[in-house]
């Protein structure tokens, strides 16, 4: 092979790989595909800023942080029942588990210690809009898309939003019925169920 031909695929090469990365010119062509980093790691990231927030600023209603210092996706909550309300006076653990393509999705917010309320299972699971798939609901057409999760949300929007659900108990939809039938026909026994919880989240 002559001198030249070698020198001539010298730059050839660097030229054509140029080329490949440029947008195409031609109308109607489709441009090449851009990847974006895998979830979790995007995940990883917005949860480490989030934590760092938490932390530089912390909040008077709530702590949060790692349940272990090598898992960013289980955080541990501690809520702090919110003032002139039945809850305060309470400390109130809770768990916050983020998908691995969170915020495009919810995390699940479990309380720990027992909660008596409407918008809270039995089981200690939290059921607020905010934390339900983004989009619309066929089911349930009275939540609209815009009160459902956003990936704008952030552990501090999450937690307050917790916190004001504590303050404004509803009977909307409730996930722990008896809580809600208690609420709107015996007020005086749901508060006392609430009283109870918060003397044992002291315990």
């Amino acid at each position: 092979m002559s001198s030249c031909s070698t020198a001539y695929q010298f730059w050839l090469l660097p030229l054509l790989l140029l080329l490949a990365c440029l947008p195409p010119c031609i109308p109607g062509m489709t441009p090449p595909v851009v990847m974006s980093p895998h979830p979790r790691l995007r995940s990883t990231q917005i949860l480490t800023r989030q934590l760092r927030d938490i932390q530089e600023s912390p909040s008077e209603f709530f702590s949060a942080g790692l349940v272990n210092d090598s898992d960013l996706f289980e955080w541990d909550v501690c809520i702090a029942g919110p003032p002139d309300t039945i809850y305060e006076g309470g400390i109130f653990s809770a768990r916050l588990s983020f998908p691995d393509n969170y915020p495009d999705k919810p995390p699940r917010m479990r309380f720990l210690t027992p909660v008596w309320h409407p918008n809270v299972y039995l089981t200690g699971d939290v059921c607020i809009s905010i934390l339900h798939d983004p989009g619309e609901d066929e089911t349930n057409p009275e939540e609209l898309a815009s009160m459902r999760w956003s990936p704008v949300h952030s552990v501090e929007t999450i937690v307050l939003s917790v916190i004001s659900m504590l303050s404004d108990p509803t009977d909307d939809s409730p996930a722990n019925i008896e809580a809600a039938i208690q609420l709107r026909s015996d007020y005086n026994l749901y508060k006392q169920r609430v009283l109870q919880c918060v003397a044992e989240s002291l315990g």
